[in-house]
């Protein structure tokens, strides 16, 4: 049988690289519907309310990047509650906050069903329902539609003139405006087939709209607008009906955004109505079943780029049972499948050009006041959201962070000259842009902050490292020069003016904060802490590099070529152990034992620097981990998932994988910090990449770190440095086949232990040369693919 599955596995491995198509079908499904017991206002959760566990645990989400909606599979009253990135209001720290949009309820009557199920199918992302009333088959259908910017439904029936329901939108939230700028007005209006929500947001003087087209196929509408009742549109006896959603504010993602008063912000700019209603206009014309397609085939351009196969077995049970039957010990590997590839449908779902980034919660929330302000947490959270992006071939879902940050810039540089000015004022340029720019832990859609209070200055170096990465695996050297070492060069600018000279000859962050780490009850201020050191070093050593590669001169570079040799980043304390403060001896003795964060190992995950070509810092490293222990918040065992694949220990990996999906993730295959963040789940689908392929040591490892447990194996489309995408498969945990293509004509370096055999797609061998590291290296042709045999002992 195993050779068998491994046959198979080479065969649809080549296929897929070649026909752009999954192996398998992966699909979240439920035999009833969502629980709706709706919000509960006296419980509040990281500062979020109204808490609902049944969003929250059942519903299932769709997205196009810009809008969110959440789907509960109702019979009697649908729920579709529908969420807009730029929707914001006050938020918990004053700096705005995202908000629930709309709910839109679908009163159907159907108070019972046989033969239930409600699904979501991550290769076309589309939900579906269907279900039997009364000896009649009824079936809906859901979709995100990105090129359009709508959300389309269709419900029909088996038999003609069977739809009857009621389509009922509310607007939650609204709340008279007062002098605490809480405020939210709106009302909504039918006529004919068309339903319009509209109102303002008042801390933000943010106006929003919302418009529902109903087309029915047979049967006959009635528009209810009355003064005093609910505005819907009733369907009596249709053979099927389409409702066609959009919904948008008069928010537009530029620098007066982050400069200009709360009330100015958004001062002059078009209201929503227009480019909301060529939407539905456009979307009605073209009609359902060309938007389906056109969504189908837009979707899986991104989404069929990359398979992970470890067994031919689909379960028949219900996700939520495969899930139990996972935490209860029975480990299904499709369920471990799955959730890699839900996080790629998740990061593609919530961030797409155009649109914000993917924030705290991707792009859903029901609440009106979202956990921790549902924003952009720069000391791990938005960088964990984007470690997918790349390594599991979604670089263009990292477009939308890239512009935001650059929106924000403008504000950035004067949070960097009030940094310097209070911290280290002898260092501030009387020009502003020589002081660069900075991030703070906390930024939302409307508003950032600057570095200090529980995360320090390195929390901005953090951050580039994602920019660096989006050059390294795209090797676009346009790219490079105009967006990319721009970032690093105004990111180092500032970080060199946050260091202050000590007696020993070192340059030290002062005050440095490692990020949220508490000491006697207080976060502990200190002089560089490793986290803000190694940041920065990360931050010099990309730039130094994107000089080298575009020939720049600028004197500024000569400054990081003097500091960088004295920022004396890692350090190894008695314990064995990374130090987290450089005052700390052994492991512990400040702060917290078990934090969540493990900031004393980003220059290890994320970063790259500690590496095995460091063994000393990496041997530490591993103590860190082993010390810090396992047990965390979702978004906390990632990382560690993350850290430990680096260290290429593949079986602690997987068990920190496997905690997540036992102890951290929802019935809907959510993560949960608790509450639900969108980060545990992009950040285990990134350690699963890390596991499979890593590139960061200056060659490409296949299964660099793959547990016992998947002893046979394949995946197909994975980014490798250098812009390579690659595909594998492996029988006993040994490598038989590598696939290589080549983007961008590089030299490939890749590293195998055995004999290998090289062809190209004509079949004709390939020369390569083989270091004593076992270290493979041959010429590559943009655009060509190389089949690297490996042969057995």
């Amino acid at each position: 049988m195993k050779r068998f599955f491994l046959s198979t596995l080479l065969f649809l491995l080549i296929s897929s690289m070649q026909s752009g198509e999954l192996i398998k079908d992966y699909i979240l499904w439920y035999n009833r519907p969502a629980y709706n017991r709706g919000g509960d206002f006296s419980q509040t959760v990281s500062r979020g309310f109204p808490y609902d566990e049944d969003w929250e645990r059942w519903s299932l989400p769709i997205g196009n990047g810009a809008i969110g909606a959440c789907l509960f599979g109702r019979t009697d009253t649908e729920r579709i509650q529908l969420a807009e990135k730029t929707m914001g209001n006050k938020g918990a720290y004053g700096i705005g906050g995202f908000t629930n949009f709309a709910e839109i309820y679908l009163d159907i009557h159907h108070n019972y069903a046989q033969d239930y199920k409600r699904a979501l199918r991550l290769n076309d992302a589309i939900s579906t329902v269907s279900y039997k009333h009364e000896g009649v088959e009824y079936q809906r259908e859901y979709f995100a539609n990105y090129p359009d910017n709508v959300i389309a439904v269709k419900l029909k029936a088996s038999q003609p003139g069977m739809m009857t329901f009621t389509v009922r939108p509310v607007l939650p939230y609204l709340h008279p405006f007062d002098k605490e700028q809480n405020g939210r007005s709106g009302y909504i209006r039918s006529q004919n087939d068309l339903i319009m929500l509209e109102g303002e947001i008042q801390y933000f003087h943010l106006a929003y709209e919302g418009q529902i087209k109903v087309v029915n196929y047979g049967g006959t509408t009635t528009c209810n607008d009355k003064e005093g009742e609910p505005a819907t549109i009733s369907i009596n006896k249709a053979d099927s009906v389409v409702l066609y959603i959009s919904v948008a504010t008069s928010y537009q993602l530029q620098d007066n955004v982050f400069l200009l008063p709360n009330a100015e912000k958004f001062k002059g700019n078009a209201l929503p109505h227009d480019k909301v209603a060529k939407c539905i206009r456009t979307a009605t014309k073209k009609g359902y079943e060309r938007l389906r397609q056109e969504h189908i085939a837009d979707y899986q351009r991104l989404f069929n780029r990359v398979n992970f196969s470890l067994t031919d077995h689909i379960p028949s049970i219900t996700t939520d049972k495969l899930l139990y039957q996972y935490r209860n010990g029975k480990q299904d590997p499709y369920l471990e499948e799955l959730f890699f590839q839900y996080g790629r449908y998740l990061l593609i779902a919530s961030s797409r050009p155009g649109s914000l980034p993917a924030n705290l919660q991707g792009a859903w929330n029901q609440y009106e006041y979202a956990p921790w302000s549902g924003g952009y947490w720069h000391n791990v959270n938005v960088q964990m959201n984007y470690w997918p992006a790349f390594n599991t071939n979604l670089a263009e879902s990292f477009i939308p962070y890239m512009e935001y940050n650059e929106a924000f810039r403008k504000a950035a540089v004067q949070e960097a000259i009030k940094y310097i000015t209070q911290n280290n004022p002898q260092a501030l340029s009387p020009i502003a842009e020589e002081n660069g720019w900075t991030i703070g832990t906390g930024a939302t859609a409307f508003g950032i902050s600057g570095p200090g209070g529980h995360s320090g200055p390195g929390t901005g170096g953090f951050t580039v490292k994602l920019f660096w990465d989006y050059y390294d695996f795209t090797r676009d050297k346009q790219l490079l020069k105009d967006h990319i070492y721009p970032t690093l060069l105004g990111m180092a600018q500032f970080l060199s003016k946050t260091l202050k000279p000590q007696q020993d000859g070192t340059l030290l962050v002062d005050p440095s904060f490692s990020p949220e780490q508490v000491h006697q009850q207080t976060y502990y201020r200190t002089k560089g802490c490793i986290f803000d050191q190694s940041m920065i070093l990360e931050t010099y050593h990309d730039l130094l590099e994107a000089a080298r590669i575009l020939n720049k001169k600028d004197p500024f570079l000569e400054t990081i070529r003097k500091q960088i040799d004295k920022l004396d980043a890692i350090q190894i304390g008695t314990s064995g152990q990374i130090k987290e403060f450089r005052e700390e001896k052994e492991y512990g003795e400040i702060g917290q034992y078990e934090h969540r964060h493990i900031s004393q190992l980003c220059a290890m995950y994320p970063g790259t620097l500690i590496n095995s070509n460091t063994p000393e810092w990496l041997e530490a490293a591993k103590v860190t981990l082993q010390k810090r222990g396992d047990q965390s918040t979702g978004w906390g065992m990632a990382h560690r998932q993350n850290l430990w694949a680096r260290a290429k220990n593949g079986n602690k990996a997987y068990e920190l994988y496997r905690n997540i999906l036992t102890y951290k993730t929802l019935e809907n295959l959510w993560g949960t910090h608790p509450p639900f963040q969108i980060d545990a789940n992009f950040g285990a689908t990134a350690g699963i990449a890390e596991m499979l392929l890593q590139s960061h040591e200056g060659y490409i490892a296949p299964l660099a770190a793959i547990p016992d447990k998947w002893e046979d194996g394949s995946f197909s489309g994975l980014m490798a440095r250098g812009n390579f995408q690659v595909s594998a498969t492996w029988k006993a945990s040994n490598i038989r086949l590598i696939l290589i293509h080549s983007n961008m004509g590089e030299v490939c370096r890749l590293k195998c232990s055995k004999k290998a055999y090289i062809t190209d797609s004509k079949e004709k061998p390939v020369k390569f040369k083989v270091s004593d590291s076992n270290i493979i290296e041959f010429n590559t042709r943009k655009g060509e693919t190389y089949k690297i045999n490996i042969q057995e002992d």
